[in-house]
């Protein structure tokens, strides 16, 4: 419910970065120069995301876990309903792009302390022969709360006169983006604070460390682990938010029909991400891992004239590029997790996902968009291929320097 929540959260406001925010913030920009400054502002919440992180584990030192959980959410689902009473640019001006840039960095910041450890736990008390089924469990999230959201926004888009949404409707899905973090709030509580949960990551060590003391120890993992699941995050955003924002601003497909094609292709995701969880612990994580970033390489040659071939083809790249997201990132928050030492290791993964979701997601929108628009559709596709190549080459330096541990 808590990774969902988060998710839903995220892929709201990446709806709205394509079909909302260039009209009603940068209007004066065009279409094309619009999104891509909405995009720029969407990258920002994962430039202020370490930051996030640094603060809420010196919280997390201080006063526990519940009360950085608890300030998290509460700072995500106040950033995100603030979104929904956001200005438009005709009545604020300029102000309007200084607030959106405010409040994305408020939730770039609360997801940095959303972190609770949950991969890393997973990773080091689950059944040897069942690592890989567990590790898979909380990135069900993503796919779950696209579905949801793409729904939402589908039935606002479907339903209401565009004067009506573009006044009031798109506002709503931001509303029930803080409704459903009170819930989940309350419901990773109901396991963070109970003794079993602390009792567990005690006899597993999983404390927060100091951030400096932990670079010094596993900087090296850090640093190669960022790298490891990039392709697998750059596709995050290859079959989300960048060809809702191609399809949008280059053909004539309406934008509540390919949400359900969204949607539909999140289906299979689940579907894939529960399959990694299998293939994960019969034939290994990292094996997994490689060969669906090889995978990912090939779909990347051929991925934009699918997208740019109509329904069928819209379909087609939707399904193909969701399974192979599922695939890969169903085992990416635990290949980051099993390579740190049992001391650092919460916080060597909370910093080395940030870093991940930065380099490999953060701008995946912006350079994939600007690359199609400069040199057409089949330059998107390069961003997603230097994205397997370096995944594949972090994970041969993570086994050649001997930093994979199980």
């Amino acid at each position: 419910m808590g990774r969902t929540s988060e998710f839903f959260d995220f892929f709201v406001y990446a709806i709205a970065s394509v079909i909302v925010f260039p009209a009603l913030i940068f209007p004066y920009a065009g279409a094309l120069g619009g999104t891509l400054l909405s995009f720029a502002v969407f990258a920002v919440a994962f430039l202020a995301r370490p930051i996030g992180s640094a603060l809420f584990i010196a919280i997390d030192r201080k006063f526990g876990r519940g009360t950085k959980l608890t300030i998290a959410l509460l700072l995500l689902g106040a950033s995100t309903v603030c979104l929904g009473f956001l200005p438009s640019f005709q009545s604020a001006g300029h102000w309007a792009a200084v607030m959106l840039i405010v409040l994305r960095i408020g939730q770039g910041i609360a997801l940095g302390g959303t972190w609770d450890g949950m991969p890393s736990l997973l990773a080091m008390s689950s059944p040897a022969d069942k690592k890989g089924w567990y590790a898979m469990v909380p990135q069900l999230g993503a796919p779950l709360g696209l579905i949801v959201a793409s729904a939402l926004f589908g039935y606002l888009v479907a339903k209401l006169a565009p004067q009506d949404f573009y006044s009031w409707g798109w506002r709503y899905p931001f509303f029930v983006a803080f409704a459903i973090n009170v819930v989940a709030l309350f419901a990773r509580l109901r396991i963070v604070v109970t003794p079993t949960f602390q009792s567990a990551f005690h006899s597993s060590e999983l404390k927060p460390t100091a951030i400096g003391a932990t670079i010094k120890e596993d900087g090296a993992g850090i640093l190669v682990g960022a790298f490891a699941p990039l392709a697998a995050f750059a596709m995050f955003h290859m079959v989300t938010v960048y060809p809702l924002s191609w399809v949008y601003l280059y053909t004539d497909e309406s934008p509540a029909r390919f949400l359900m094609i969204e949607l539909v292709g999140a289906c299979f995701g689940v579907a894939a991400i529960l399959l990694s969880g299998w293939l994960a612990d019969r034939y290994g994580r990292r094996k997994l891992l490689g060969a669906s970033v090889a995978a990912i390489a090939v779909f990347s040659g051929f991925a934009p004239q699918l997208l740019d071939g109509g329904v069928a083809g819209e379909l087609a790249y939707m399904i193909v590029g969701f399974i192979l997201l599922g695939l890969a990132f169903g085992q990416a928050s635990g290949v980051i997790a099993s390579g740190f030492s049992a001391r650092n290791r919460y916080t060597a993964s909370a910093l080395t996902s940030d870093l991940a979701w930065l380099f490999g997601a953060g701008f995946a929108p912006l350079a994939a968009l600007w690359l199609s628009a400069s040199f057409g559709a089949a330059a998107g596709g390069l961003y997603l291929l230097s994205g397997a190549l370096i995944t594949l080459l972090a994970l041969w330096l993570n086994r050649s320097l001997g930093l994979a541990r199980d």
